[in-house]
Protein backbone atom coordinates (compact mmCIF):
# COMPACT_ATOMS: atom_id res chain seq x y z
CA UNK A 1 0.00 0.00 0.00
CA UNK A 2 1.74 3.27 -1.15
CA UNK A 3 1.74 6.65 0.78
CA UNK A 4 0.09 7.33 -2.20
CA UNK A 5 -2.93 5.04 -1.71
CA UNK A 6 -3.12 6.19 2.09
CA UNK A 7 -3.46 9.95 1.33
CA UNK A 8 -6.08 9.57 -0.69
CA UNK A 9 -8.17 7.46 1.23
CA UNK A 10 -7.61 9.29 3.99
CA UNK A 11 -8.78 12.46 2.13
CA UNK A 12 -12.16 10.90 1.24
CA UNK A 13 -12.81 9.44 4.34
CA UNK A 14 -11.80 12.90 5.98
CA UNK A 15 -14.46 14.21 3.45
CA UNK A 16 -17.59 11.74 4.18
CA UNK A 17 -17.10 12.19 8.19
CA UNK A 18 -17.24 15.75 7.99
CA UNK A 19 -20.22 15.26 5.83
CA UNK A 20 -22.19 12.76 8.67
CA UNK A 21 -21.00 15.22 11.21
CA UNK A 22 -22.54 18.01 9.70
CA UNK A 23 -26.12 15.56 8.79
CA UNK A 24 -26.00 14.23 12.26
CA UNK A 25 -25.53 17.77 14.16
CA UNK A 26 -28.27 19.63 12.12
CA UNK A 27 -30.55 16.53 11.99
CA UNK A 28 -30.42 16.27 8.56
CA UNK A 29 -29.45 12.16 9.03
CA UNK A 30 -33.68 11.94 10.06
CA UNK A 31 -34.14 13.61 7.09
CA UNK A 32 -32.25 11.34 4.93
CA UNK A 33 -33.51 8.52 6.58
CA UNK A 34 -37.51 9.55 5.43
CA UNK A 35 -36.45 10.55 2.00
CA UNK A 36 -34.93 6.43 1.55
CA UNK A 37 -38.12 5.63 3.30
CA UNK A 38 -39.67 7.25 0.55
CA UNK A 39 -37.72 6.07 -2.40
CA UNK A 40 -37.70 2.25 -1.05
CA UNK A 41 -41.75 2.48 -0.73
CA UNK A 42 -43.79 2.16 2.33
CA UNK A 43 -45.75 -0.75 0.95
CA UNK A 44 -42.79 -3.01 -0.44
CA UNK A 45 -40.94 -2.44 2.92
CA UNK A 46 -43.09 -2.95 5.54
CA UNK A 47 -41.47 -4.83 8.04
CA UNK A 48 -38.76 -2.16 7.72
CA UNK A 49 -39.30 0.04 10.67
CA UNK A 50 -36.85 3.33 10.85
CA UNK A 51 -33.82 1.92 12.44
CA UNK A 52 -33.39 -0.89 9.43
CA UNK A 53 -34.32 1.76 6.77
CA UNK A 54 -31.28 3.87 8.50
CA UNK A 55 -29.02 1.35 7.92
CA UNK A 56 -29.77 0.86 4.47
CA UNK A 57 -28.60 5.02 4.38
CA UNK A 58 -25.65 4.34 5.73
CA UNK A 59 -25.12 1.79 3.51
CA UNK A 60 -25.72 4.09 0.86
CA UNK A 61 -23.20 6.54 2.18
CA UNK A 62 -20.38 4.04 2.25
CA UNK A 63 -20.85 3.07 -1.06
CA UNK A 64 -20.38 6.51 -2.16
CA UNK A 65 -17.19 7.15 -0.11
CA UNK A 66 -15.78 3.79 -1.18
CA UNK A 67 -16.43 4.77 -4.79
CA UNK A 68 -15.32 8.13 -4.52
CA UNK A 69 -11.94 7.31 -3.05
CA UNK A 70 -11.18 4.87 -5.79
CA UNK A 71 -12.24 7.21 -8.65
CA UNK A 72 -8.71 9.37 -7.71
CA UNK A 73 -7.30 10.70 -11.27
CA UNK A 74 -4.00 9.36 -9.50
CA UNK A 75 -4.72 5.32 -9.65
CA UNK A 76 -4.52 4.39 -12.66
CA UNK A 77 -7.44 2.31 -14.22
CA UNK A 78 -6.21 -0.80 -14.69
CA UNK A 79 -4.36 -0.70 -10.93
CA UNK A 80 -6.68 -2.95 -9.06
CA UNK A 81 -4.86 -3.12 -5.80
CA UNK A 82 -4.28 0.90 -5.08
CA UNK A 83 -7.86 1.48 -6.10
CA UNK A 84 -9.01 -1.38 -3.14
CA UNK A 85 -6.61 0.14 -0.93
CA UNK A 86 -8.23 3.64 -0.76
CA UNK A 87 -11.71 1.86 -0.29
CA UNK A 88 -10.32 0.39 2.83
CA UNK A 89 -8.66 3.31 4.48
CA UNK A 90 -11.63 5.47 3.31
CA UNK A 91 -13.99 3.16 4.84
CA UNK A 92 -11.53 3.28 8.21
CA UNK A 93 -11.35 6.65 8.36
CA UNK A 94 -15.29 7.17 7.76
CA UNK A 95 -16.00 4.19 10.46
CA UNK A 96 -14.06 5.95 12.85
CA UNK A 97 -15.81 9.21 12.12
CA UNK A 98 -19.11 7.65 13.19
CA UNK A 99 -17.27 5.39 16.36
CA UNK A 100 -16.26 8.81 17.77
CA UNK A 101 -19.80 10.61 17.21
CA UNK A 102 -22.17 7.19 18.22
CA UNK A 103 -19.84 7.03 21.75
CA UNK A 104 -19.69 10.38 22.22
CA UNK A 105 -23.32 11.36 21.53
CA UNK A 106 -24.93 8.29 23.18
CA UNK A 107 -23.05 8.95 26.28
CA UNK A 108 -24.30 11.97 26.74
CA UNK A 109 -27.71 10.83 26.40
CA UNK A 110 -27.31 8.12 28.95
CA UNK A 111 -25.93 10.56 31.81
CA UNK A 112 -28.97 12.90 30.19
CA UNK A 113 -26.92 15.76 29.08
CA UNK A 114 -29.21 17.87 27.12
CA UNK A 115 -26.67 18.26 23.69
CA UNK A 116 -29.71 20.76 22.72
CA UNK A 117 -28.52 23.49 24.45
CA UNK A 118 -25.74 23.79 22.21
CA UNK A 119 -26.73 21.92 19.02
CA UNK A 120 -30.66 22.76 18.44
CA UNK A 121 -31.02 20.12 15.80
CA UNK A 122 -29.34 16.68 17.50
CA UNK A 123 -32.54 15.54 19.53
CA UNK A 124 -32.95 12.23 21.60
CA UNK A 125 -34.69 10.43 18.51
CA UNK A 126 -32.04 11.66 16.42
CA UNK A 127 -29.78 10.16 18.63
CA UNK A 128 -30.95 6.76 19.49
CA UNK A 129 -31.54 6.68 15.09
CA UNK A 130 -27.96 7.13 14.73
CA UNK A 131 -27.11 4.39 16.92
CA UNK A 132 -29.39 2.11 15.84
CA UNK A 133 -31.51 1.95 19.22
CA UNK A 134 -28.32 0.02 20.53
CA UNK A 135 -25.67 1.30 23.25
CA UNK A 136 -23.21 3.78 22.43
CA UNK A 137 -20.37 1.05 21.91
CA UNK A 138 -22.42 -1.38 19.85
CA UNK A 139 -23.92 1.40 17.98
CA UNK A 140 -20.30 2.49 16.87
CA UNK A 141 -19.22 -0.15 15.91
CA UNK A 142 -22.57 -1.23 13.86
CA UNK A 143 -21.25 2.08 12.28
CA UNK A 144 -17.31 0.79 11.83
CA UNK A 145 -18.33 -2.24 10.38
CA UNK A 146 -20.48 -0.82 8.05
CA UNK A 147 -18.64 2.18 7.24
CA UNK A 148 -15.69 -0.60 6.21
CA UNK A 149 -17.76 -3.50 4.45
CA UNK A 150 -19.60 -0.90 2.39
CA UNK A 151 -16.48 1.64 1.72
CA UNK A 152 -14.77 -1.99 0.00
CA UNK A 153 -17.66 -2.40 -1.68
CA UNK A 154 -17.79 0.65 -3.47
CA UNK A 155 -14.11 0.92 -4.58
CA UNK A 156 -14.51 -2.77 -5.88
CA UNK A 157 -17.48 -1.83 -7.99
CA UNK A 158 -15.62 1.43 -9.10
CA UNK A 159 -12.90 -0.23 -10.43
CA UNK A 160 -15.23 -3.13 -12.24
CA UNK A 161 -16.98 -0.38 -13.90
CA UNK A 162 -13.94 1.24 -14.71
CA UNK A 163 -11.64 -1.46 -15.86
CA UNK A 164 -14.67 -3.91 -17.28
CA UNK A 165 -14.56 -3.76 -20.92
CA UNK A 166 -17.55 -5.22 -21.90
CA UNK A 167 -19.18 -2.80 -20.00
CA UNK A 168 -17.39 -0.07 -21.37
CA UNK A 169 -17.92 -1.51 -24.74
CA UNK A 170 -21.59 -1.66 -24.07
CA UNK A 171 -21.77 2.15 -22.81
CA UNK A 172 -19.71 3.31 -25.96
CA UNK A 173 -22.27 1.43 -28.49
CA UNK A 174 -25.29 2.56 -26.19
CA UNK A 175 -24.03 6.24 -26.87
CA UNK A 176 -22.79 5.45 -30.27
CA UNK A 177 -26.34 4.03 -31.52
CA UNK A 178 -28.07 6.54 -29.53
CA UNK A 179 -26.20 9.44 -31.36
CA UNK A 180 -26.45 7.39 -34.81
CA UNK A 181 -30.14 7.47 -34.16
CA UNK A 182 -30.75 11.15 -33.67
CA UNK A 183 -27.98 12.17 -35.89
CA UNK A 184 -29.37 10.08 -38.89
CA UNK A 185 -31.14 12.01 -42.07
CA UNK A 186 -34.62 10.55 -41.45
CA UNK A 187 -34.49 12.04 -37.80
CA UNK A 188 -32.96 15.07 -38.85
CA UNK A 189 -35.53 15.63 -41.51
CA UNK A 190 -38.94 14.26 -39.76
CA UNK A 191 -37.71 16.79 -36.39
CA UNK A 192 -37.20 20.04 -39.09
CA UNK A 193 -40.43 19.09 -40.99
CA UNK A 194 -43.19 21.72 -40.60
CA UNK A 195 -46.15 19.51 -40.29
CA UNK A 196 -43.86 17.54 -37.55
CA UNK A 197 -43.33 20.95 -35.99
CA UNK A 198 -46.89 21.77 -36.26
CA UNK A 199 -47.68 18.64 -35.20
CA UNK A 200 -45.97 18.64 -31.83
CA UNK A 201 -47.03 22.68 -30.87
CA UNK A 202 -50.43 21.35 -30.80
CA UNK A 203 -49.32 18.55 -28.24
CA UNK A 204 -47.92 20.68 -26.37
CA UNK A 205 -50.69 23.57 -26.20
CA UNK A 206 -53.31 20.24 -25.59
CA UNK A 207 -51.08 19.75 -22.21
CA UNK A 208 -50.71 23.30 -21.39
CA UNK A 209 -54.52 23.36 -21.76
CA UNK A 210 -55.48 19.93 -19.82
CA UNK A 211 -53.25 19.71 -17.05
CA UNK A 212 -53.72 22.67 -15.33
CA UNK A 213 -57.54 21.38 -15.31
CA UNK A 214 -56.46 18.03 -13.75
CA UNK A 215 -53.71 19.04 -11.16
CA UNK A 216 -55.37 20.67 -8.22
CA UNK A 217 -55.48 23.64 -6.76
CA UNK A 218 -52.05 22.80 -4.66
CA UNK A 219 -50.22 21.88 -7.94
CA UNK A 220 -51.06 24.81 -9.63
CA UNK A 221 -50.22 26.81 -7.39
CA UNK A 222 -46.58 24.88 -7.08
CA UNK A 223 -45.99 24.79 -10.86
CA UNK A 224 -47.36 28.57 -10.75
CA UNK A 225 -44.86 29.64 -8.31
CA UNK A 226 -42.63 27.60 -10.31
CA UNK A 227 -43.80 29.59 -13.91
CA UNK A 228 -43.11 33.16 -11.99
CA UNK A 229 -39.12 31.61 -11.34
CA UNK A 230 -38.73 30.90 -14.84
CA UNK A 231 -39.64 34.46 -15.67
CA UNK A 232 -37.23 35.62 -13.13
CA UNK A 233 -34.67 33.27 -14.25
CA UNK A 234 -35.44 34.88 -18.31
CA UNK A 235 -35.45 38.23 -16.78
CA UNK A 236 -31.54 37.61 -15.02
CA UNK A 237 -30.58 35.74 -18.01
CA UNK A 238 -30.09 38.18 -20.13
CA UNK A 239 -27.93 41.08 -18.28
CA UNK A 240 -26.18 38.13 -16.31
CA UNK A 241 -25.72 34.86 -18.61
CA UNK A 242 -25.70 36.63 -21.78
CA UNK A 243 -24.36 40.18 -20.69
CA UNK A 244 -22.22 38.99 -18.35
CA UNK A 245 -23.14 41.80 -15.43
CA UNK A 246 -23.68 40.45 -12.22
CA UNK A 247 -26.60 41.43 -10.76
CA UNK A 248 -27.48 40.25 -7.11
CA UNK A 249 -29.93 42.83 -6.47
CA UNK A 250 -32.38 41.82 -8.78
CA UNK A 251 -35.02 41.15 -6.35
CA UNK A 252 -35.24 45.46 -6.53
CA UNK A 253 -37.04 45.09 -9.97
CA UNK A 254 -39.73 42.27 -8.97
CA UNK A 255 -40.38 44.85 -6.01
CA UNK A 256 -41.00 47.92 -8.31
CA UNK A 257 -43.40 45.53 -10.39
CA UNK A 258 -45.41 44.07 -7.44
CA UNK A 259 -45.65 47.23 -5.63
CA UNK A 260 -46.86 49.59 -8.35
CA UNK A 261 -49.09 47.01 -9.70
CA UNK A 262 -50.57 46.66 -6.32
CA UNK A 263 -50.85 50.27 -5.51
CA UNK A 264 -52.97 50.43 -8.65
CA UNK A 265 -55.15 47.88 -8.19
CA UNK A 266 -55.43 47.52 -4.27
CA UNK A 267 -58.74 49.49 -2.51
CA UNK A 268 -55.88 50.60 0.00
CA UNK A 269 -53.79 52.83 0.91
CA UNK A 270 -54.94 54.80 -2.33
CA UNK A 271 -58.04 53.39 -3.45
CA UNK A 272 -57.21 53.70 -7.09
CA UNK A 273 -59.15 50.74 -8.44
CA UNK A 274 -56.98 50.28 -12.14
CA UNK A 275 -58.48 47.67 -14.57
CA UNK A 276 -55.86 44.80 -14.44
CA UNK A 277 -54.05 44.66 -17.79
CA UNK A 278 -53.34 48.94 -17.54
CA UNK A 279 -51.88 48.25 -13.92
CA UNK A 280 -49.77 45.27 -15.75
CA UNK A 281 -48.60 47.27 -18.40
CA UNK A 282 -47.53 50.07 -15.83
CA UNK A 283 -45.59 47.77 -13.50
CA UNK A 284 -43.63 46.32 -16.40
CA UNK A 285 -42.92 50.04 -17.34
CA UNK A 286 -42.19 51.09 -13.62
CA UNK A 287 -39.92 48.19 -13.39
CA UNK A 288 -37.74 48.84 -16.74
CA UNK A 289 -37.51 52.58 -16.24
CA UNK A 290 -35.89 51.60 -12.43
CA UNK A 291 -33.44 49.68 -14.40
CA UNK A 292 -32.49 52.36 -16.79
CA UNK A 293 -32.36 54.81 -14.41
CA UNK A 294 -30.39 52.63 -11.66
CA UNK A 295 -28.73 51.10 -15.18
CA UNK A 296 -27.19 54.86 -16.01
CA UNK A 297 -24.80 55.78 -13.04
CA UNK A 298 -23.64 52.42 -12.33
CA UNK A 299 -23.65 50.29 -15.67
CA UNK A 300 -19.67 51.34 -16.17
CA UNK A 301 -19.04 49.25 -13.13
CA UNK A 302 -17.60 45.47 -13.60
CA UNK A 303 -17.55 42.40 -11.27
CA UNK A 304 -17.95 42.52 -7.77
CA UNK A 305 -18.56 46.47 -7.86
CA UNK A 306 -21.60 46.08 -9.76
CA UNK A 307 -22.78 43.06 -7.47
CA UNK A 308 -22.25 45.15 -4.79
CA UNK A 309 -23.89 48.21 -5.30
CA UNK A 310 -27.00 46.53 -6.37
CA UNK A 311 -27.02 44.12 -3.12
CA UNK A 312 -27.09 47.85 -1.84
CA UNK A 313 -29.99 48.86 -4.30
CA UNK A 314 -32.28 45.87 -3.12
CA UNK A 315 -31.85 46.01 0.88
CA UNK A 316 -32.93 49.97 0.69
CA UNK A 317 -35.82 49.21 -1.53
CA UNK A 318 -36.87 46.26 1.36
CA UNK A 319 -36.14 48.61 3.95
CA UNK A 320 -38.13 51.83 2.66
CA UNK A 321 -41.05 49.38 2.06
CA UNK A 322 -40.98 48.05 5.95
CA UNK A 323 -40.25 51.57 7.07
CA UNK A 324 -43.31 53.43 9.21
CA UNK A 325 -41.90 56.44 7.13
CA UNK A 326 -43.81 55.43 4.07
CA UNK A 327 -46.99 53.32 5.52
CA UNK A 328 -48.87 55.89 4.50
CA UNK A 329 -48.07 55.23 0.59
CA UNK A 330 -46.81 51.40 0.47
CA UNK A 331 -48.87 49.74 3.35
CA UNK A 332 -45.64 49.75 5.43
CA UNK A 333 -44.53 46.31 7.34
CA UNK A 334 -48.40 45.09 6.65
CA UNK A 335 -48.03 45.33 2.99
CA UNK A 336 -51.27 45.99 0.41
CA UNK A 337 -53.77 43.69 0.39
CA UNK A 338 -56.97 42.85 -1.72
CA UNK A 339 -54.46 43.26 -4.71
CA UNK A 340 -56.53 43.46 -8.13
CA UNK A 341 -56.82 40.35 -10.25
CA UNK A 342 -57.28 40.21 -13.84
CA UNK A 343 -60.84 39.94 -15.89
CA UNK A 344 -61.54 39.37 -19.45
CA UNK A 345 -64.94 40.51 -21.10
CA UNK A 346 -65.76 42.03 -17.99
CA UNK A 347 -65.74 38.80 -15.98
CA UNK A 348 -63.39 38.17 -13.33
CA UNK A 349 -60.54 35.21 -14.33
CA UNK A 350 -58.92 34.46 -10.91
CA UNK A 351 -58.99 30.78 -9.95
CA UNK A 352 -56.10 28.82 -9.81
CA UNK A 353 -56.22 27.33 -13.09
CA UNK A 354 -56.75 30.64 -15.04
CA UNK A 355 -53.96 31.92 -13.18
CA UNK A 356 -51.91 29.28 -14.48
CA UNK A 357 -52.93 29.56 -18.15
CA UNK A 358 -52.03 32.98 -17.30
CA UNK A 359 -48.99 32.19 -16.23
CA UNK A 360 -48.34 29.90 -18.58
CA UNK A 361 -48.82 32.07 -21.17
CA UNK A 362 -46.58 35.17 -19.80
CA UNK A 363 -43.78 32.29 -20.02
CA UNK A 364 -44.44 31.27 -23.41
CA UNK A 365 -44.36 35.09 -24.35
CA UNK A 366 -40.97 35.50 -22.83
CA UNK A 367 -39.23 32.91 -23.88
CA UNK A 368 -40.46 33.78 -27.39
CA UNK A 369 -38.87 36.67 -27.17
CA UNK A 370 -35.77 35.57 -25.37
CA UNK A 371 -34.66 33.23 -28.40
CA UNK A 372 -35.34 36.05 -30.61
CA UNK A 373 -33.33 38.14 -28.49
CA UNK A 374 -30.44 35.87 -28.29
CA UNK A 375 -29.90 35.08 -32.03
CA UNK A 376 -30.43 38.77 -32.68
CA UNK A 377 -27.30 40.63 -33.42
CA UNK A 378 -28.21 42.53 -30.08
CA UNK A 379 -27.56 38.67 -28.50
CA UNK A 380 -24.30 38.09 -30.34
CA UNK A 381 -23.03 41.79 -28.83
CA UNK A 382 -24.13 41.04 -25.12
CA UNK A 383 -22.39 37.60 -25.98
CA UNK A 384 -19.10 39.42 -27.23
CA UNK A 385 -19.49 41.62 -24.20
CA UNK A 386 -19.72 38.65 -21.59
CA UNK A 387 -16.56 37.15 -23.39
CA UNK A 388 -14.15 40.43 -23.81
CA UNK A 389 -15.83 44.00 -22.78
CA UNK A 390 -12.43 45.37 -24.68
CA UNK A 391 -12.53 43.63 -27.45
CA UNK A 392 -15.98 44.34 -27.75
CA UNK A 393 -15.32 47.72 -27.32
CA UNK A 394 -12.77 47.40 -30.40
CA UNK A 395 -15.34 45.39 -32.83
CA UNK A 396 -17.61 48.68 -32.62
CA UNK A 397 -19.62 47.61 -30.16
CA UNK A 398 -21.64 50.11 -27.71
CA UNK A 399 -20.74 48.35 -24.78
CA UNK A 400 -22.33 50.81 -22.07
CA UNK A 401 -25.93 51.29 -24.07
CA UNK A 402 -25.78 47.16 -25.11
CA UNK A 403 -25.59 46.41 -21.32
CA UNK A 404 -27.82 49.71 -20.69
CA UNK A 405 -30.57 48.06 -22.56
CA UNK A 406 -29.75 44.33 -21.05
CA UNK A 407 -30.36 45.73 -17.69
CA UNK A 408 -33.81 47.60 -18.87
CA UNK A 409 -35.31 44.28 -20.83
CA UNK A 410 -34.25 42.38 -17.55
CA UNK A 411 -35.90 44.65 -15.10
CA UNK A 412 -38.88 44.78 -17.42
CA UNK A 413 -39.21 40.88 -17.24
CA UNK A 414 -38.85 40.83 -13.45
CA UNK A 415 -41.67 43.40 -13.16
CA UNK A 416 -43.70 40.97 -15.25
CA UNK A 417 -42.98 38.40 -13.19
CA UNK A 418 -44.10 40.79 -9.63
CA UNK A 419 -46.99 41.58 -11.14
CA UNK A 420 -48.22 38.17 -11.64
CA UNK A 421 -47.16 37.24 -8.14
CA UNK A 422 -48.85 40.10 -6.63
CA UNK A 423 -52.11 39.81 -8.44
CA UNK A 424 -52.21 35.62 -7.77
CA UNK A 425 -51.66 36.17 -4.15
CA UNK A 426 -53.75 39.01 -3.95
CA UNK A 427 -51.09 40.48 -1.55
CA UNK A 428 -47.09 41.86 -1.39
CA UNK A 429 -45.40 42.75 1.21
CA UNK A 430 -41.23 43.60 1.75
CA UNK A 431 -40.66 40.22 3.12
CA UNK A 432 -42.08 38.58 -0.09
CA UNK A 433 -38.78 40.90 -1.86
CA UNK A 434 -35.78 39.65 0.53
CA UNK A 435 -32.55 39.18 -0.73
CA UNK A 436 -33.34 35.57 -0.78
CA UNK A 437 -35.19 35.60 -3.82
CA UNK A 438 -32.40 37.21 -6.01
CA UNK A 439 -30.20 34.40 -4.25
CA UNK A 440 -32.78 31.74 -5.67
CA UNK A 441 -33.18 33.40 -9.22
CA UNK A 442 -29.37 32.81 -9.44
CA UNK A 443 -29.26 29.66 -7.96
CA UNK A 444 -31.76 28.53 -10.24
CA UNK A 445 -29.42 29.82 -13.61
CA UNK A 446 -26.35 28.65 -12.79
CA UNK A 447 -27.73 25.08 -11.67
CA UNK A 448 -29.46 25.14 -15.15
CA UNK A 449 -26.25 26.61 -17.10
CA UNK A 450 -26.19 30.20 -17.75
CA UNK A 451 -27.27 31.51 -20.61
CA UNK A 452 -29.22 28.56 -21.82
CA UNK A 453 -32.99 29.18 -21.97
CA UNK A 454 -34.16 25.30 -21.64
CA UNK A 455 -31.39 25.28 -18.58
CA UNK A 456 -33.53 28.10 -16.94
CA UNK A 457 -37.06 25.89 -16.89
CA UNK A 458 -34.41 22.78 -15.70
CA UNK A 459 -33.21 24.96 -12.87
CA UNK A 460 -36.66 26.52 -11.51
CA UNK A 461 -38.16 22.89 -11.41
CA UNK A 462 -34.99 21.80 -9.46
CA UNK A 463 -35.39 24.24 -6.88
CA UNK A 464 -38.56 25.86 -6.58
CA UNK A 465 -40.62 22.40 -7.50
CA UNK A 466 -38.63 19.33 -6.36
CA UNK A 467 -38.47 21.42 -2.05
CA UNK A 468 -42.04 21.79 -2.53
CA UNK A 469 -42.50 17.98 -3.81
CA UNK A 470 -39.95 16.69 -0.96
CA UNK A 471 -41.25 19.48 2.13
CA UNK A 472 -39.16 17.70 4.72
CA UNK A 473 -35.77 19.21 3.04
CA UNK A 474 -37.49 22.63 3.19
CA UNK A 475 -35.56 23.45 6.27
CA UNK A 476 -32.84 22.59 4.74
CA UNK A 477 -32.76 24.78 1.67
CA UNK A 478 -29.38 27.09 2.28
CA UNK A 479 -27.45 23.89 2.77
CA UNK A 480 -28.96 21.92 -0.45
CA UNK A 481 -28.13 25.23 -1.80
CA UNK A 482 -24.58 24.98 -0.94
CA UNK A 483 -24.33 21.49 -1.59
CA UNK A 484 -25.83 21.51 -5.16
CA UNK A 485 -23.62 25.02 -6.43
CA UNK A 486 -20.58 23.21 -4.97
CA UNK A 487 -21.22 20.06 -6.91
CA UNK A 488 -22.09 22.04 -9.84
CA UNK A 489 -19.21 23.66 -9.95
CA UNK A 490 -16.97 20.65 -9.41
CA UNK A 491 -19.17 18.39 -11.62
CA UNK A 492 -20.77 20.48 -14.43
CA UNK A 493 -19.51 24.13 -14.15
CA UNK A 494 -21.47 25.40 -17.32
CA UNK A 495 -24.96 23.87 -15.67
CA UNK A 496 -26.87 20.78 -16.16
CA UNK A 497 -27.53 22.62 -19.99
CA UNK A 498 -24.83 24.56 -20.38
CA UNK A 499 -25.56 27.12 -23.59
CA UNK A 500 -23.40 26.91 -26.84
CA UNK A 501 -21.18 29.01 -28.69
CA UNK A 502 -23.43 30.65 -31.13
CA UNK A 503 -22.34 30.71 -34.66
CA UNK A 504 -22.48 33.27 -37.58
CA UNK A 505 -23.89 30.96 -40.54
CA UNK A 506 -26.18 27.48 -39.89
CA UNK A 507 -23.95 24.39 -40.98
CA UNK A 508 -26.53 23.77 -43.90
CA UNK A 509 -26.38 27.09 -45.21
CA UNK A 510 -22.32 26.45 -45.18
CA UNK A 511 -22.88 23.45 -46.91
CA UNK A 512 -25.91 25.18 -49.44
CA UNK A 513 -23.05 27.30 -50.22
CA UNK A 514 -20.15 24.95 -50.62
CA UNK A 515 -22.37 22.87 -53.46
CA UNK A 516 -23.37 26.15 -55.18
CA UNK A 517 -19.38 26.90 -55.59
Amino acid sequence: MSNLSLKNGRNAGIVFGIIILIMFSTGFTLIGNQLVAKLIGNEGFKGLDQFKVFVIFMVLMGLWNGSTAARKPAIAKDEMMPAIANGLVAGLVFGVFSLVISVFFGTMLIIKVDIRNYLVNISPESTKLFLFDQTPVLGGAYHFGIALITSFAGAFLAHFTRTNQSLRNFIANSKRSVSDFSGSPKVVSTVNNQYFKIASYLVLAALLIIIPRQWGSYWNYVFGTVGIYVLLGLGLNIITGWAGQLVIGYVAFFAVGAYSFSLLTSPAPHNLMWNFWIALAVGVVAAAVSGLLIGLPILNLRGDYLAIVTLGLAEIIRILLKSDMLTDFTGGPRGLQKVGGPTLLGNSITSDIDFMYLIIIAVLVVTFFAYRLQNSRTGKAWYAINLDETVARATGINAYSSKLLALTLSAAVAGLAGALFASRNQFTGPDDHALMVSINVICLVIVGGIGNIPGIFLGAFALKGLPEILREIENYRLLVFGVLLIVMMRIRPEGFLPSQRPKLEHPIDLAKSGKEE
